[in-house]
């Protein structure tokens, strides 16, 4: 049995990250926009707003890379809330 899911979560893939004090941003592909706390998540809770500031798109828009804080969070586990404290 095949399912489809357009705009799931395993499907969204962003297309533009910014952080705004210490909210992370992404604008997906689909159109939305969401954002959530750095603080959900342990190593971007302790970074400087420059270090949080340095994040980019990785994996074809599937994932945010911060080279300096060596942290990698998924668009899917941050739709679904997976946050890691």
């Amino acid at each position: 049995m095949s399912t489809s899911h357009s705009a799931s979560a395993t499907e969204a893939r962003a297309v533009r990250v910014w952080v705004d004090g210490r909210t992370v941003w992404i604008a997906l592909e689909d159109g939305r926009t969401v954002g959530f706390p750095a603080d959900k998540f342990r190593l971007l809770r302790d970074a400087t707003e420059e270090s949080l500031a340095k994040v980019k798109i990785e994996a074809r828009g599937k994932a945010l890379r911060w080279d300096e804080l060596d942290e990698d969070l998924t668009v899917e586990g941050i739709l679904a809330g997976r946050w890691k404290i």
